[in-house]
């Protein structure tokens, strides 16, 4: 009986303890207010860097709203509490509640349309970048550590990554959704209108952030650079960016016709058990969970040309000459295959205008050397890119720690990243990391810079397109 009483005490004075502790931590909490065009943000101010996170930039895409493009907020009364991330959009997650391919667990959404800014508090007129995640455009979150922004902050430059609709609910097509469509409405492609309204939203209200609504770069990784690809030919998007950055994703894909994108959507209400005449009200009653848990539809099923928000692919802009001109970095890294994909990219986009600049990651850190046996795998990049290490899942779940070579490297690079979104859009070079001059990718130059634990100028014809094969039996 004594037993059980103390131990209650000991838990009620731990309670207390972490209570007391919580509260003292609110209270140092140095807060931050700005004003944007929906009302009075508050968010936190911590080493010279002006954080908001949980910022919403749409109404909700539920209900009504579901597979529309974003409608812009009403302003809200009072001022809103910017100091934690909201849910990522509804995705497929795992049951033991460890992360999923995309790096998420947990609770999700389909109120998920929100973004986060990482600012120098100082700031004035600073460069813009705009951060679509990747994970297969059926997973993943911008609240990632990854993706931090912080050390870009003390480099002079506000980040923003956004959360964007997944799955299903980001690209799907029906007949019954073109009927009840109204005559200006997206039939399809939401993640990508989810992108144009955040690149709106960033246009309006960037300034009050200390930032340079001319100066946005718009950036992503995996199926998130690919959407930066297809951004290349969205009208409504051009004038909202001035550069793009295109992180293995380098995807030149034939556009889907509106047949064929209805055809696929009507598959997948079959195999939800949906009637043949369903109707555009029925499918969006239909739960987010369903549709994410449900193996035919989880990973979406069409982006077509629909002759309204996107009228033409990028491969077919790239080849008339059309694509929005704006200097363009992408490559890849050298444990993955897709390099040829990204010089096919530099090569098209910088053939005239803008230019563009071609790299190879291929710095494996030492905290990851014995799993990462075939060079940089997929996504290794970022935690450099963004010089996140002390958040990004990646180093925080290695069996190692991070060291000062894997530091150094994080600065080399995150430099050059820095560099290309402080750089003029007219510049046909830019210097990085202590002094490197990394000129624009041609042809007949073949010049991009290779990642190791320097940042060297190569001929892009050295690079292998990927890690080699393993040698099979018999050969």
């Amino acid at each position: 009986m004594i037993r059980h009483l103390t131990a209650g005490l000991l838990a009620t004075a731990i309670a207390v303890a972490a209570h007391a502790q919580t509260s003292a931590t609110q209270a140092k909490r140095e807060t931050v207010k700005v004003t944007v065009d929906s009302g009075v943000l508050v968010g936190e101010t911590n080493d010279g860097v002006n954080v908001f996170r949980g910022v919403p930039f749409a109404k909700p895409p539920i209900g009504d709203l579901r597979w529309k493009a974003p409608a812009k907020l009403d302003k809200w009364v009072g001022e809103r509490a910017a100091f934690a991330d909201e849910p990522p959009c509804p995705q497929p997650v795992n049951r033991d509640g460890s992360p999923n391919g995309g790096g998420v667990s947990g609770v999700q959404s389909e109120d998920c349309l929100y973004l986060s800014v990482y600012a120098p508090a100082n700031a004035n007129k600073a460069p813009v970048v705009l951060w679509l995640y990747g994970g297969g455009a059926f997973l993943g979150a911008g609240h990632l550590g990854s993706y931090n922004g912080t050390s870009n902050a003390k480099n002079g430059v506000i980040t923003i990554p956004i959360n964007y609709r997944l799955g299903t609910l980001a690209n799907f097509s029906h007949p019954a959704l073109t009927k009840a469509a109204g005559p200006k409405d997206p039939l399809g492609n939401f993640a990508l209108t989810d992108a144009v309204a955040a690149l709106e939203w960033v246009k309006r209200n960037v300034a009050a952030f200390g930032g340079d609504p001319g100066n946005v770069t718009v950036a992503g990784q995996s199926a998130g650079a690919a959407m930066v690809v297809n951004l290349l030919s969205i009208p409504s998007a051009k004038g909202l960016y001035h550069k793009a950055i295109i992180q293995s994703g380098a995807l030149l894909r034939p556009g889907q016709t509106m047949a064929e994108a209805e055809s696929k959507g009507v598959d997948a209400a079959k195999a939800l058990g949906l009637p043949e005449n369903v109707t555009a009200a029925q499918l969006r009653e239909v739960s987010a969970q369903t549709l994410a848990a449900t193996e035919a539809t989880r990973r979406g099923v069409t982006t077509p040309i629909d002759g309204r928000f996107r009228t033409i692919s990028t491969a077919d802009a790239l080849k008339a000459g059309t694509e929005i001109d704006v200097p363009v970095l992408v490559g890849s890294n050298d444990g993955e295959p897709g390099f040829d994909a990204a010089r096919t990219v530099a090569t098209s986009a910088g053939d005239a205008g803008a230019g563009a600049w071609l790299y190879n990651f291929a710095y494996v850190p030492g905290f990851r050397r014995n799993e990462w046996k075939a060079g940089a795998i997929h996504s290794a990049e970022l935690m450099f890119t963004f010089d996140s290490m002390d958040t990004s899942g990646w180093a925080r779940s290695a069996a190692g720690t991070v060291d000062q070579a894997d530091r150094a490297v994080g600065k080399l690079v995150n430099s050059c990243w820095i560099a290309f979104y402080k750089m003029d859009a007219k510049a046909k070079s830019f210097t990085c990391a202590d002094g490197v001059t990394w000129p624009a990718y041609t042809a007949a130059g073949d010049d991009a810079m290779k990642f190791t634990d320097k940042a060297h100028i190569v001929k892009s014809q050295s690079i292998p397109s990927g890690p080699p094969r393993p040698a099979t039996a018999g050969s």
